[in-house]
């Protein structure tokens, strides 16, 4: 009996010391500001920080591009030892903006406002801030230029990541082709994040579907279809529940071992703007 109750002791004192190495939250949202003072920089210095638009994705939600990458950060957020930033949800739209419930942002307005938000991530002591985008288009150009600018005047190290770019090859490796905006590949992450979130009644087939124009071939505004293609006859969307779960893991993974990669090459080059 008393080796029975010593057992569980050492089990209920290990379970309290792996409960003192985690915050309470890795949301900085939730975060109380003197538990925050504990955690950063001395034992944080990454932040995760995702960034979106609202613009129409077939049949998902118009916050698609915010959605993944919220998703993506609490997904990865303990295993890269990381805090999760609030979302920056308005974004540079581009040729979708014409339907119903999309925004955009003028650049005049985007620009400072995210260089202020990365900023002030850097005034707070963060050494690595990772931006998981979750939109294309002119918006990615903007992400790069303001990442490196406050990178090197405020001395922190940024990295810009395009989930669904990087995850072409897990895109077909699962599905067995490329994907597209709100194609197989879009739809099946928003599905795996909440089955409700796609209302697979609302799609109708290939009317629906535009391939994205070839270079130098045509431009169309508004954009034709809320669903494109990388390659033509490719991505279709399908529904499948178990790809789509698996989708999810394995792009997760893929960003995760991107950033751990880069953050390591970092420490190992001894790097710090």
């Amino acid at each position: 009996m008393l080796g029975a109750k010593c057992l569980m002791a050492a089990l209920v004192m290990t379970s309290q010391i792996a409960a003192a190495q985690e915050p309470s939250t890795r949301d900085l949202a939730r975060i109380n500001w003197m538990e925050f003072r504990e955690w950063v920089p001395s034992k944080v210095q990454t932040v995760l920080l995702p960034l979106g638009t609202l613009e129409p994705h077939g049949v998902t939600a118009n916050g698609a591009d915010i959605i993944a990458p919220v998703a993506i950060a609490s997904a990865i957020a303990p295993r890269l030892n990381a805090f999760i930033a609030p979302v920056v949800p308005y974004g540079i739209t581009g040729g979708m903006d014409a339907y119903p419930g999309a925004f955009t942002i003028p650049e005049a307005a985007y620009r400072p406002y995210v260089r202020a938000v990365i900023e002030g991530l850097a005034a707070q002591g963060f050494r690595n801030v990772i931006l998981l985008n979750g939109h294309g288009g002119p918006q990615t150009a903007v992400l790069n230029d303001v990442a490196q600018a406050v990178g090197r005047e405020r001395g922190v190290r940024t990295l810009v990541i395009n989930w669904w770019s990087l995850a072409t090859d897990v895109t077909i490796a699962t599905f067995g082709y490329d994907g597209g905006h709100a194609a197989e590949n879009e739809t099946a992450f928003m599905q795996a994040i909440d089955p409700a979130l796609v209302q697979r009644d609302r799609y109708t087939g290939p009317d629906m579907v535009t391939p994205n124009a070839a270079p130098g071939t045509y431009s169309a505004y508004p954009a034709p279809s809320s669903i494109t293609l990388y390659k033509a006859g490719e991505g279709y969307p399908t529904f499948d529940e178990a790809k789509a779960r698996e989708y999810f893991a394995r792009v997760n993974d893929k960003v995760a071992s991107l950033v751990e990669e880069i953050i390591r090459k970092w420490n190992l080059a001894g790097v710090q703007p």
